[in-house]
């Protein structure tokens, strides 16, 4: 692991921040770390408000969007709420098909199939949409790129509002509004939203039309949460007051499907980790398993015994998808190891067999594995679909696009994209992105590294600074847990491996020899309990969190490193 401690910033804005917040110099510290430099802006931070909220008006076709939509209202038209089967897709379709069937009863909600239709808007759904008498088609998270099927749609007298996060291409479609931040001409203040954020700032711009209180839009704050959680976001600006207010609503007062997921765990309080590890990967387990349309069910549903059912089958889909997860995984370490492929800048693997819906899991667990760029492959009909994700600095999205004269489609982010191709140029393919990638990238990039926010003594560390610390949440990308690094700690004697083969490390550290231990938990850290033989001194990299015990709380050291 690479360690690189964050420079410190300015003396001035610390003493600052220090004097008007009345706090220590290792909080002003990390507040000055994610931009804060005043009173004001510490505040919105630690109490973020809906009323910061930007008007959507801001955001680029706006009006125009909805102006098509309330034009659907006045006249009666029927419309087909479209989006796609991952996290983002289906808290999006919830939302926007909930909020506008709580007022217009001509509202029908379509997921694609994953495997009959693929990512994005399909010609099936189109035609399934003109058969239904389907007018106006509103596209949440996808549509960008979706150039000749908007033009198929209006050849069939059908009209687009789309709702997207991702990058647009060299065109925009021909929809009556595209709601884009990431669009060139577009000049709202925001441009990380995700998909279903953007679905809400349509939501509120309707609502406003409507002459009706913010306030009831609330309830709809906890699917906003769950697709910034899942589809990996930065944690700032509009995301941190969504994800903050959308964390409340999952705690106090949840819709049903929520409640029903929330029963199968033994969580009580929900933080964004647990939305991301426990809720998430619940809902995508219906559009990697079955079809996406039951999550959408569960999310809408308004009785609990039903949407207990429905959580149900989709407690079921999760366990085929970690079975399935777990064995391709093996499947395709196998297949670098046979091939020798561990000394390439990439991992590029393929199956026929490969589940669709968990090779981006998979993807996932390869990276974690070699660290480099990493693209798996199956077959879908008569092409190949990938998933692909890469590692922190690195743009994949941009090394596809270098490789595009192999590409039939591709979409996506810096760090997961997915893409089509033919069979017969997998292998051409697979021989550029490795070429690309070895051009493109820094060395030292395939090495992880950790960021160290500050470094620490232990003395600092007690119950009011962690309080404050954990004020800093919601957690995310661009506002990560703050990592922490204590030079010349020793072992007080207590180290020893714990789990199953004892692969995870338990130790209580101490600075100085007076010094009450600290406890300290080290997952998948095992292997390094030599190091901490003879009281030897050591340097530790770690998180803070608590631990509970027989009743008895404490906060100790959640080790990344050590050295």
């Amino acid at each position: 692991m690479r360690w690189t401690l964050k420079p410190k910033p300015d003396s001035d804005i610390i003493t600052h921040l220090q004097e008007v917040l009345g706090v220590e110099k290792p909080i002003a510290i990390l507040l000055a770390q994610r931009g804060i430099t005043n009173y004001e802006q510490a505040k919105a931070f630690f109490r973020p408000q809906l009323e910061d909220l930007h008007d959507p008006y801001l955001m680029k076709d706006m009006d125009r969007a909805v102006d098509r939509v309330w034009g659907a209202f006045e006249l009666g038209e029927h419309i087909m709420v479209y989006g796609d089967y991952d996290v983002d897709g289906t808290t999006s379709v919830a939302l926007m098909s909930s909020y506008l069937s709580s007022f217009y009863d001509q509202v029908t909600s379509y997921i694609p199939d994953r495997y009959a239709e693929g990512y994005g808007v399909s010609f099936k759904g189109i035609d399934v949409a003109a058969e239904k008498g389907i007018s106006l088609i509103i596209a949440l998270d996808c549509g960008i790129k979706a150039i000749e099927k908007v033009a198929y749609a209006k050849s069939k007298g059908i009209d687009f509002v789309i709702c997207d996060h991702h990058r647009p291409g060299n065109e925009i479609p021909q929809a009556s509004a595209v709601l884009d931040p990431k669009r060139e001409d577009c000049a709202y203040p925001y441009k990380e939203l995700c998909g279903c954020g953007v679905g809400f700032k349509l939501i509120q711009a309707l609502h406003l039309k409507r002459g009706e209180h913010f306030d009831t839009l609330v309830p709809y704050l906890d699917l906003v949460a769950t697709a910034i959680g899942a589809d990996i976001v930065p944690i700032t600006g509009e995301n941190r007051i969504l994800a903050y207010h959308g964390l409340e609503v999952i705690n106090t007062s949840p819709r049903m499907g929520f409640k029903a997921l929330i029963a199968q765990t033994k969580k009580t309080l929900f933080t964004i980790t647990d939305v991301v590890f426990i809720i998430a990967p619940r809902i995508n387990a219906a559009g990697r398993m079955k079809h996406g349309l039951h999550a959408v069910e569960l999310l809408v549903e308004s009785d609990l015994k039903t949407a207990e059912e429905i959580a149900k089958n989709i407690e079921f889909y999760n366990a085929e998808r970690k079975d399935a997860d777990k064995k391709i995984t093996k499947e395709a370490l196998i297949q670098i190891q046979e091939n020798n492929e561990e000394e390439r800048f990439t991992s590029v693997v393929y199956q026929p067999h490969w589940h669709k819906g968990v090779i981006g899991i998979v993807a996932s667990r390869l990276t974690e594995t070699y660290y480099r760029p990493t693209l798996v492959f199956t077959k879908s009909g008569e092409k190949l679909a990938a998933s692909a994700r890469s590692v922190v600095g690195f743009d994949v999205y941009n090394a596809l696009e270098a490789s595009a004269e192999f590409i039939e489609q591709f979409g996506g982010h810096k760090y997961a994209a997915g893409l089509t191709l033919k069979e017969e140029h997998y292998d051409n393919f697979k021989a550029k992105f490795e070429s690309v990638v070895a051009e493109q990238i820094d060395p030292k990039l395939l090495t992880p590294e950790i960021e160290i926010d500050l470094e620490l003594n232990f003395s600092d560390i007690n119950p009011k600074f962690y309080r404050i610390l954990k004020q800093f949440a919601p957690f995310g990308p661009e506002n990560r847990s703050p990592v922490f690094m204590t030079s010349g700690v020793v072992d007080s004697g207590y180290a020893r491996g714990v789990g199953e083969d004892e692969k995870h490390l338990k130790a209580a550290f101490r600075q100085e020899e007076d010094m009450q231990p600290i406890g300290a938990i080290g997952f998948n850290l095992g292997d390094k309990i030599t190091a901490l033989h003879n009281q030897q001194s050591v340097d530790v990299v770690y998180a803070l969190d608590e631990n509970e015990w027989q009743g008895n709380v404490s906060l100790q050291l959640r080790l990344k490193d050590m050295r």
